[in-house]
């Protein structure tokens, strides 16, 4: 059917736009956004894929999905194996299909949009994930034959968890050991519900679980045990370290310790983790929103998605501030788009000086200084000057700092032949994401600092092979050396 259009019949095919919940509704509650595309969506936007010899937008994806593959197979109806088309590289569609910045990657050099909109590759990732969940007919990879070792992952974030997929796959006794009380680290800790529901990471694990994965929970590693305690008591191979960038970072200004200030890690926690956006049936402690002033300082996803919940959470006023201006902003399109249609005021060029509080320690205002675009720093982007006497306040119930975060730093305190950056992130060969210690590979956030999910699962797959090669071969070099 589809593979009889002409490159120019599908070129004249118009671009199809994922459906969403109205704003002024889904302001209100912490139901999904986006609605997802109907079966005739999903054909008809996969017949826009103009089936290049040379698929740009393969290596645009960093762990090589075969996109011009399962996009043909959705074009013909063959859904389920569109869906196993993906897994072959990615183990977990359903999230990379809401989550990662396509426009930034495959999206980004699909020939169809040199014209017009490139192909909705998330969308259509997205559509074959849930398509094959809500069918029932999720199919459990193979895995091969007992190897006999054993090999321990820290952390359940993307990294952990793609890492863990593969390794079960090749044969090897896998555990995942998580420090918190549910699966899935930043997936469920940082990313609201109305993003990514909590019900999806939960079943993308429970895939890895049907095949042999073994997950333990409340396991601090650097705290409950080491590294070395890992490999010499409990009998673990190899050790793969996903732990994250879990470390909140602050502004170091005036009034930053008042009460109603909080990290973006911490407020996302409470909120998606311990579910304080479902009071009362969680009474989970957060300072309410309702009527209040809210601002969240910073320009990237973290930030959109405290703000957002914000709002969700019945502020009156709810505000992103940013020291730059918006062509700036690295949080994706789609989210500033979101933002603005949910009624987030954006206050951009201000830069925080202060927080002023009443005689209890409450915040009550804010000071803020006007800032312009200079020359370009070290990050490609413009860099912020002050502008000076251009202060200015607003009253302010509720703060929320999102400019990033520093790594975990449990690791490192307990593991010192493991050799840490200036940055405090760990340093690793990058072809093998091998560590300085023999047997113990890292990669993700804990690497790169904060980043994307799809990065941190590329992480994780090359880390997989790397460590069957090592179960393997015994062999311990680094390319680098």
């Amino acid at each position: 059917m589809s593979n009889k259009l002409t490159p120019k019949e599908r070129m004249q095919i118009p671009w199809h736009k994922m459906p969403e919940q109205d704003p002024e509704e889904r302001n209100k509650n912490f139901l999904e956004v986006n609605l997802g595309y109907t079966e005739a969506f999903a054909i008809a936007e996969a017949q826009r894929c103009l089936q290049c010899k040379k698929p740009k937008c393969i290596e645009g994806c960093p762990v090589n999905i075969k996109i011009d593959e399962f996009i043909g197979l959705i074009a013909e109806g063959d859904f389920l194996g569109a869906v196993n088309k993906i897994k072959e590289d990615n183990a977990l569609p359903a999230i990379c299909g809401r989550v990662c910045p396509q426009e930034d990657q495959c999206e980004k050099v699909c020939v169809t949009g040199k014209k017009g909109k490139p192909v909705a590759i998330g969308y259509l990732e997205r559509f074959v994930a849930d398509y094959e969940r809500e069918s029932g007919k999720i199919k459990i990879p193979s895995v091969k034959p007992d190897t006999g070792k054993k090999v321990a992952v820290v952390g359940s974030g993307p990294a952990g968890l793609s890492c863990a997929n593969d390794l079960r796959q090749m044969g090897h006794d896998v555990t995942v050991f998580e420090a918190l009380h549910e699966l899935g680290g930043v997936l469920v800790y940082g990313i609201p519900e109305f993003r990514l529901p909590k019900k999806i990471v939960e079943k993308e694990i429970e895939g890895l679980q049907k095949m042999g994965v073994k997950f333990e929970t409340d396991q601090v590693i650097g705290m409950v045990t080491t590294v070395d305690e890992l490999m010499e008591e409990e009998g673990f191979d190899a050790v793969f370290l996903g732990v994250g960038a879990g470390l909140p970072w602050f502004m170091g200004i005036e009034g930053e310790n008042l009460v109603g200030v909080y990290s973006a890690n911490e407020f996302l926690t409470r909120v998606n983790l311990m579910k304080a956006y479902d009071f009362p049936h969680y009474d989970t402690p957060i300072l309410d929103c309702k009527d209040k002033n809210v601002a969240v300082f910073g320009g990237g996803n973290t930030a959109m998605d405290a703000v957002r919940t914000a709002k969700r959470l019945g502020a009156k006023n709810a505000y992103i501030i940013y020291r730059r201006s918006e062509v700036e902003m690295p949080a994706r399109i789609e989210e500033v788009h979101h933002a603005k249609e949910e009624g987030i005021e954006f206050l951009l060029l201000s830069a925080p000086v202060k927080f002023t509080g009443n005689e209890n320690g409450w915040l009550t205002q804010i000071e803020l200084l006007k800032m312009e675009l200079g020359e370009p720093d070290a990050s490609g982007r413009r860099r912020p000057v002050a502008i000076k006497g251009s202060e200015y306040t607003l009253d302010m119930d509720i703060v929320v700092v999102a400019i990033g975060n520093g790594s975990n730093p449990l690791i490192p305190q307990t593991t010192p032949d493991i050799d840490m950056s200036k940055r405090g992130t760990i340093v690793v060969d990058e072809e093998t994401m091998k560590t300085s210690k023999k047997g113990v590979f890292a990669g993700g956030d804990i690497v790169t600092g904060g980043a994307t999910v799809i990065l941190a699962m590329g992480a994780g797959r090359t880390a997989a092979a790397a460590i069957d090669k090592y179960l393997k071969t015994g062999e311990w070099h680094q390319s680098a050396e």
